[in-house]
Order: C-alpha cells, then structure tokens, then sequence
C-alpha cells in the first residue's frame, strides 16, 4: 500500500494559528452573475462558441454560448440557420457532443420560460442543415447497432438514439416548421439557382420518406433495447400522423400569401406527401383547410393544384372526389331525402369551383365519368350526381359524356367482359346525363335515340345471356324512351322485375336535376356521429339504505333444545373464492366489469384497450349481443360500421384465449345482421383499408363464412343463445312439434359453426374440394378392379346410392342428341338438393360477389402500386380466391346470376396476373383450381351453355390445367403436390367430359360460326 503514492515535491506554508484547518468557501450570487456575464461578454466570434462548445463547458456556459449563437453578436453576419461551413461545425457538435450529454439537465429546464436552454437549443437546430445532422447521426448510430463484426456494442447507443427520436420530435413540432426553415435559409440568398437547389434539398429531406423510413427503424431498435428514455410520443414513426404533418405545413405556407417560386415548392412538396401511403389523410386535410374551412381561400387550393403536371392534376381531381365520396355523399345512400339533396348540391358547388377556370379539369371530370375504370366504384350514386351536375354547366361536355356512355354501354366485350359492378355504375351516369341533355338540347338526345349506336346498345344488352345485363338494357331503354316518346310510343317492356322498387330507381334518374350550391353545410359534415360517441349514460348514485330502527334480538338457547335438534343437517362450508383469498381486504377487486347490455356500452369496452377485464367480456359478448339487437331497435344499424372498424383493428395485447375466434363470431355476428350494407363495407374495407396482411385475411373470412351461414350451409352456435327466451318453446314441448329435419346432401360435412380456427376458410375449402373429388376418385377405382359385371357392387354405386346406370344413360343420351337433335333428351334422376332461395342467392351476389370481382379489377388498373403489391401477396391472394369460390358455391346452382358470376370468376382465375402468381406457389395454384372445381360442380347442368358462352376459356383452361398436372411430381402421399396433383386431375376429368360432348360448339365459336 505504501508504493501506491509516491511524494513528488513537498512545500510549506506558514500557518495562521487563528484560523480552522478546513474553511468553507461560498461563491455569492452577484459574483456568479458577473463571472456569467462576462463570460458571455467574452464571445465575439462563432470560433471561439465552436471551441467552447467542443470542450465540455458547464451548464451555464453552455447557456450563454447557445443564447450567442442563437442571436449573434451586434452588426456580425454569422447565423446559425443559414448554411455555411461554420454552422456546419457547429450543428454537429451540437448534434453529437452537446445533446447526448445535457439531454437530461436540458428537459428540465424546458417548462420554465420561452428562452429556457431547450428552447435556444431547438431554435439553433431548426434548419435544413440541423434536420440533416440529426439523420446522419441517427443513420450512423444504427449501422453501429446493426453491425455484425462481433465487436461489443456500447451501452448508449439505444440511448442515444431515442435521444435523438425525441430531439427531432420537437424539432419538427408545429404547422410552420417548414415555412420558418426556407425563411431563414433564404433571407441572404440571391439567384434563382441557389434558391431552386435549396428547393430540391427541402422536397428530398421532408418528401422522399427518408424522416419517416429512418425514425421507424430507429424506434424499433430502441424499444427493442429498452431505452430509458421515453419514446411513447415518437410522431415521426407514424406514417399518417408524419403525413397530416406535411399536410398542415403546406396549408399554413398557402394562407400567407406565398410567392409564385413558394406556391410550386408548395405543390412540389404536395405531390410528395401523396406518394408517401396515405393519400387519403393529405387530401382530407387540404380540402378541409384550404377549401372548407370558414374564411378560406379557395384560389389557394386551385394555385396549389395549378403548379402540378397536368397528369398529377388528374390524379389529385380524382383523390378529391373519392375523398368527397366518403367524407360526406356515401352514409347517405341514395341521396333521395332533402338533406341528401343539400349535400350532393353543396359537394357540386365545391367541385365547380375547382374546376371553373380551366376547361381541361372539365375534361379530366368528363374522363372519370366515362373511363373504364368506374364513376368512383363502390360509392353511392351521390359523387356521380354531384359530378354529372358540375360537366353539365358545359353543354359540349355533358353530350360528350352522353355519347361515350351509350357507346360504351353497348359494346359487346364491355357486355360480356365487365364486371357488374362497373356496368351499374356507368349505367347510372348515362340515365343522369340524358336527364341534362334532355334539359338543354331535347333535339340531340332525340338524334341520339334514333342513331345505330342506340339501336346497337339496346340490341346487344337484350341478346346477352346475362340476366343482370339484359335487366340494365331495359330500364336504360325505358328512362331514356320515356323522355322523348309519348303515349303508346314509350317503349315499355311490361315486365315485372322493371316494376319492382330497383327498375322505378333506376328509370327515376332522368328526373333528377341538381344544381351548385353552396358548401357551408359542408364545414360541420360529422356532428350526428360526434354527438353519437360522446354520448355518456348518466350515472346515478345508489341511494344508502337506511338503517333499520329496530335491534338485534339475542335469544339464548340450552344444551337441552340443542341436543333435541341433532338430526338436522348443518349447511356445508363454502368453497373458498379465489379473489377473496387474499389477507389485505384492500387488495380485493370489488368493482368488478358487468357484461355490456347495449352496442354503445360493447363500443366503450372495446375502445378501453389497457383493461384487460372489460376487453374479455366485450368479446366474450359481443357474438351473442350483437345476434340478439340485430332485429330490435336500431342499434345495431347505427353503430355496425364503427363496432367493424373497432373489431378489426383490435389487438390482442393480454394474449388471451380464443382471442382471435370470437373476434371472427363477432365480426361474422355484424354481416349476418346487416348484410345488404356490411357486406359492401367488408369489400371495401379489404382494398381501402390501412390494415394488415392479417387483418385483411380475417376479412376474407368473415365474408366467406357468414356468406355460408347466410345461406344454410352453417348454423352459429351463437345463434341460439341471442334469441329471447319469449320466442322459443320449453325444450320438451319444441321436441314434440318439431323433429329433426332430413339431412342435406348438398351441405358441408360441417353442421355447426363452432369457434373456428385461424384458418377456418383453409377447412371449408378442404372439405368442399374432398366430397368433389369422392365421386371422381370412386369412378377411376372401379375402373382400375376390372369389369362391373364381376362385382356384386361398385365403388362409384355404394357412393351415390346406386345411380350409376342412369347417369351412363343420361350421358348416351346427350351424345345421341349431339349428333342427331331430333332425339330427345329424358330428364336426368338426381339427388334432391336444397334449393338457395333467390333473395339470399342476390344478397351474396350483390353484396358479397359482386364488391369483390369489381375492386379487384379496379386495384390491377390503378396507378397507386401499394394495394396491388398486397393483393399479390401470395397468401392473401390465395385466400381471396378460395373467398370468391366459396361465395359462389354458397349462392348455389339456383341463383339467377349464376351466369354473370361463374363469367366473372373465371376470366379471373384465367387473367395473367393471377397466373403468373400461380407459377412455382402451390399455395396460389390450389386456390385457382379449388375455384375451377366449384365452378365445374355448380354447373354440371350447364355445361352446354358453359361451352357456348366461355368456349375460349374452357379451352385455355384444360391447356392450363394439363401444364399444371404435368409439372408436378407427386409421390409424396399427403403432401401438398400431391393434392395439387389430385385437384388438377379432377379438373381435367370434368373439363374433357364436356370438351367431347360438346366439341363441335366450341370449335364453332372459336372461328366465328
């Protein structure tokens, strides 16, 4: 210990003997005050702050040279918020050295006053030059982290990096960020060259992604290291919350007058907050600031629109009119009603004033309206009425949409081709627009009634096969001929499906003349719903009871009256409770979560997501509560898409049990009560939404499942429990009156919709494809045992129940009638099936088919590549078309559509962007022949007219399917080549049976016959 400390020099002082050995030595405030000031005093250059700043200087120094640099010394040129060499020294060692080491004494110090340490920090930070310190300093601290050379990584990294999270959080903080930093960067620029590469430097640093794509990775890494530091308000990270932001700073910059140079970085910057992902989010937040918002300055938007490419404009004139759509024009239906009537008007005034200084954007409205596309598919009939009423102002513009209308509406591929969907749509702004055309030139529709292109279009829609086509030729025909024909001339079908309350809509359109209103309606569009969700039940205080005025009365019993009552048996102890077995009667829960009683109270307890009580018994509830107030009141009704949005949202953050089963029963439990709407939200919601890859799976099955349950197929164990004890029987009177029922050949293997697994649609697939595949399977058994006379009975005969011999007949029965037509067919014995009934058989149709078919077709024509990048996910993908497949199967053989669908279907299934999915994933290629085989199984009655109408396809199809079945090894009994295998035979089986009976047909068609 002694060779510890070795004396270097040794000196003496003479000591006072008055004075104590140890004295404390006091700095006084006047003195600290004069030291601080003149150190301040003491800062004349930016060199001599850098040098202070890189040598550790205390909290008080740090102040005075952040305070100096932040205003600068009297008549000096220097600032920190204009780039030069100088500031960037200074902002990395701010960047580097100064906040990762005053991070904490600096938030302290943040609430005090304006000027406080933070506040002067941020403020010398706030430029261009600042914001891109801070994301190489982030960048360059992640590769750090994530690099590999085996090296250990030092323990501050995490904590630096959300250090450096929070920074640039409250850097960018604000609507006028981004306006203070071109300001401040260009108040000493001159040229127009220095301020344009100032320009690209703004829209690469807040417009490319980088801030956003950066901070997400960077927020990963430290909550995945635990930082200390709070990371719970990283906005950054949010792609719409980063997007809203942009948003904001734009409109800001717009309301203050900017200069022409400013109003073209605006737009700039505008276009790329579009292709940031959430579009949606940028569009609601300029149109409700800049356009709507009381004293806005509407030619701000149009200047702001203006400065983009004429292409870009397009696009953004579209963003508007979907945003229109849905903010205001969809939750109102058919816009029937007054108020319906006032908005559609006031959505119109907004538009025209968009587009009533440049006729170009009248033609991009003209465009939208007759494009291939859709007239904003999907939405209610409004956005199309507040358009048609805006191109009419022009009367060039609205009888050039008339004359595409009626070309397009006749052309035959468009007939055969289209999806459903699109065809009502454009259906709808043809009888709107003869409406106004009739208005303001009567001769030229009644010239365009009597050209060939009409006679061709309603030609064509009464001769296609399609019962949905031939239905829109007739109302179309008969709106439009009650406009110009009078008396017996009006052309008039006399058919009872063009009187029912959809044919009298449709022929209605013709009448409807909207005007442009003013859109001051439009500033308060969500007051109902507001008023709805903040509704709070009152609370009512339990009244204390009042004590009772008469005492306890205390009655001695003997030994004696005791020992007379021995025979009677004392009550049992009581089982311990599990939540009363704690010692501190403190620690017991007594204010326990009831089961929720009405759709607001399920609302509340879902939206309560840090509750783990109330979240199990929402959701243990919901299944059966939602069932039970489907048909009293209206509750279900007002609240179904909002209880959908929560429910599909919702994250299992207890890890519970069954978790994500009952959220399926109650999401199936809202579609089997609303079907004709929730199943068009569903659809909607599965290509608009921001979701998941397995939140829009469950969306799948949802509408998959409750389609089946819609139908008969399933029967929900939840359904039993939601019906009011009043309306059943004593279970031992039901069971005299009612019997069990014959079962059904035709349903699933599957009685009960029990609480299903996560890949329940997987399993209904499977089975369906199983009792397909059994009678083909059977067939080829028993042609591979030797002849049928040998044997006391076949596979193929103790499967069907010995129906064989009139099937063979059957099929020589067709052959003869082929060849020679003078025989007559016998009708054909088969098993008795359920019949769907014709109104559940166009619910799914409309509803459920018809959504689906048509937004995908929209998705592979639109310009935004992200919703095509998730569709083509192989999983989703294959889950879609297993979805569309098990949609048909559950319409069934009766539906009237069946035509239209099996159509649609199969030209998807055969499109190149499917198949190219199919190429190499089993995953996909199953679920395109799983489709294959329901189509087949649902028309066996009909593959004559099959091979008439989609000849080119079945053809193409066996080519397909052959390739598929050859490309495959099989041999691994089980494995899923080998099924594909099984699922291609199966196919290629049914398609040649009809190939060779109706050979001569097909070969017809194809070359024109």
């Amino acid at each position: 210990m002694d060779g510890l400390l070795t004396p270097i020099s040794t000196s003496r002082l003479g000591a006072n003997q008055n004075e104590p050995l140890l004295q404390e030595v006091v700095l006084k405030k006047d003195t600290a005050k004069s030291a601080h000031s003149s150190g301040q005093r003491s800062l004349k250059t930016p060199e001599e702050a850098l040098d202070i700043l890189r040598h550790e200087p205390d909290y008080d120094q740090l102040v005075a040279t952040l305070r100096f640099i932040n205003h600068g010394e009297a008549g000096s040129a220097f600032s920190i918020k204009e780039p030069s060499p100088m500031t960037a020294k200074l902002v990395q060692v701010l960047v580097t050295e100064i906040v990762p080491n005053y991070w904490t004494l600096l938030n302290e110090d943040s609430h005090e006053t304006k000027s406080s340490a933070l506040g002067l920090l941020l403020s010398c930070l706030r430029s261009l030059t600042g914001v891109n310190a801070i994301i190489v300093r982030l960048r360059a601290l992640l590769q750090e982290a994530q690099s590999g050379d085996g090296k250990p990584k030092r323990p501050d990294v995490a904590i630096n990096i959300a250090v450096l999270l929070n920074l640039a959080c409250l850097l960018l903080k604000g609507d006028d960020t981004i306006r203070g930093i071109w300001i401040a960067a260009t108040r000493t620029l001159d040229g127009n060259i220095k301020t344009r590469m100032l320009s690209q430097e703004i829209l690469a640093t807040f417009g490319s992604g980088r801030i956003l794509s950066l901070t997400a990775e960077a927020l990963e890494h430290a909550k995945g290291h635990k930082a200390e530091v709070d990371t719970s308000n990283i906005w950054l990270a949010n792609g719409p919350e980063y997007t809203e932001w942009l948003s904001e700073n734009i409109v800001k910059w717009q309301l203050t007058s900017p200069t022409p140079a400013e109003t073209k970085l605006c737009s700039d910057l505008f276009l790329k907050t579009l292709r940031l992902g959430h579009s949606d989010a940028a569009m609601k937040c300029v149109i409700t600031r800049l356009l709507l918002a009381q004293g806005a300055k509407n030619e701000r938007f149009g200047l702001l629109l203006g400065n983009l490419p004429r292409s870009e404009q397009r696009k953004v004139l579209f963003s508007v009119l979907k945003t229109f759509a849905e903010d205001y024009l969809n939750r109102l239906g058919t816009c029937d009603a007054e108020g319906g009537r006032r908005t559609v008007s006031a959505v119109a005034g907004a538009i025209s004033s968009i587009t009533k200084n440049d006729p170009e954007r009248t033609t991009y409205l003209v465009e939208w309206l007759t494009g291939s596309s859709g007239a904003g598919l999907g939405d209610s009939i409004g956005i199309r009425r507040a358009v048609v009423a805006v191109v009419s102002q022009d009367r060039d513009s609205i009888v050039s949409v008339l004359e595409k209308s009626i070309a397009q509406f006749g052309d035959q591929l468009y007939v055969k081709h289209s999806p459903m969907l699109q065809q009502e749509v454009h259906a709808q702004v043809l009888l709107l627009s003869a409406g106004y055309v009739h208005k303001i030139s009567p001769l030229k529709l009644t010239l365009l009634m009597r050209s060939s292109s009409w006679l061709n279009a309603i030609s064509n829609r009464l001769s296609s096969s399609n019962q949905r086509a031939r239905f829109l030729g007739m109302v179309v025909g008969e709106g439009l001929s009650s406009l110009i024909d009078k008396g017996d001339k009006r052309l008039n079908f006399q058919l009872e499906e063009t009187e029912l309350p959809e044919g009298k809509w449709y022929k209605s359109l013709v009448e409807i003349q909207d005007t442009l209103g003013s859109w001051d309606s439009l500033l308060k569009p969500q007051e109902p719903t507001q008023k709805r969700t903040s509704f709070k039940k009152p609370s009512h205080k339990p009244t204390p009871s009042q004590p009772r005025t008469q005492g306890f009365i205390i009655e001695e019993l003997s030994d004696e009256e005791l020992s007379e009552q021995d025979d009677i048996v004392g009550y049992g102890k009581p089982d311990s409770d599990a939540e009363d077995s704690d010692d501190d009667p403190e620690l017991v829960k007594r204010d326990k979560a009831k089961a929720p009683v009405y759709i607001r109270d399920l609302i509340r307890y879902l939206r309560d997501t840090d509750d783990y009580d109330r979240q199990k018994l929402a959701l243990a509830t919901a299944p059966t509560l939602i069932r039970r107030k489907a048909n009293y009141g209206t509750e279900v009704t007002d609240h179904a898409e909002e209880l959908a949005s929560l429910l599909i949202g919702l994250q299992d953050k207890f890890e519970m049990d069954n978790f994500d089963d009952l959220r399926l029963q109650a999401m199936i439990a809202i579609v089997v009560a609303q079907p004709q709407l929730m199943g068009q939200w569903f659809a909607k919601t599965f290509f608009a939404g921001d979701y998941s890859v397995s939140q829009r799976s469950s969306i799948l099955a949802v509408l998959g499942l409750s389609a089946r349950e819609l139908a008969g197929f399933e029967t929900s164990e939840y359904a039993a429990a939601a019906s009011f004890p009043s309306k059943s029987l004593p279970e031992k009177v039901e069971r005299l009156f009612i019997g069990q029922g014959p079962s059904n050949a035709y349903q699933s293997s599957s009685s009960s919709l029990k609480p299903l697994p996560r890949n329940a649609l997987e399993s209904v697939a499977t089975s369906i494809t199983s009792n397909f595949l059994a009678p083909l399977s059977a067939a080829a058994a028993d042609s591979a045992t030797g002849p049928d006379v040998l044997k006391l009975s076949t596979f193929k005969s103790r499967l069907s129940g010995g129906d064989d011999d009139g099937t063979n007949d059957a099929a020589d029965q067709e052959e003869q009638h082929i060849s020679n037509p003078k025989i007559k067919i016998k009708s054909r014995t088969k098993p008795r099936i359920r019949a769907i009934p014709n109104t559940t058989a166009h619910l799914i149709c409309t509803s459920f088919f018809n959504p689906l078919t048509a937004r995908f077709q929209a998705a592979l024509h639109s310009s935004a590549s992200r919703i095509r990048g998730i569709m083509f996910q192989p999983h989703l993908l294959a889950l879609y078309l297993k979805t569309l497949a098990l949609l048909l199967h559950a319409a069934g053989p009766s539906t009237l559509a069946l035509p239209q669908m099996t159509g649609d279907l199969w030209r998807l299934l055969l499109s190149t962007s499917v198949r190219a999915q199919a190429v190499g994933d089993v995953g996909v290629t199953q679920a395109v022949l799983f489709g294959l085989l329901t189509l087949l199984d649902l028309n066996e009655d009909r593959m004559r007219d099959v091979c008439q109408e989609l000849g080119k396809e079945v053809v193409e199809t066996e080519g397909w399917v052959a390739g598929v079945f050859e490309g495959l090894r099989g041999g691994d009994e089980g494995g899923e080549e080998e099924r594909t295998k099984m699922m291609a035979a199966g196919v290629l089986v049914r398609l040649r049976e009809g190939v060779e009976k109706y050979r001569l047909m097909m070969v017809g068609d194809l070359i024109g016959l």
